[in-house]
């Protein structure tokens, strides 16, 4: 499994690159902030809402602590998509959110 750590991705946003991202964590979750562009797609509806997403597109998916993103990735990566998991989660970004 690919994974990216909290770090790099801040610094791939710092830098202006296009990360699409993915949030995979429960509602009252993303209430209290979410990093900015990012898609709110929770765990539970992943298998069938996974259409909407390109498989040649590459994501980082994003949950709390790595746990639940990581099994979204193990999933995804199992259907041919181009998925990477953010390890640490939320608890440990120090970016911004909205």
């Amino acid at each position: 499994m690919k994974e990216i750590t909290t770090t790099e991705l801040q610094a791939k946003l710092e830098n202006g690159e296009t990360v699409h991202m993915i949030d995979v964590r429960e509602d009252e979750e993303v209430a209290e902030g979410i990093i900015e562009g990012a898609v709110h797609i929770p765990l539970g509806e992943i298998p069938n809402r996974m259409e909407e997403l390109d498989k040649q597109t590459p994501y980082v998916m994003i949950c709390r602590s790595g746990g639940r993103s990581g099994r979204a990735t193990e999933f995804l990566s199992g259907n041919g998509y181009n998925v990477t998991n953010m390890t640490g989660g939320m608890l440990e970004w120090s970016g911004e959110v909205k």
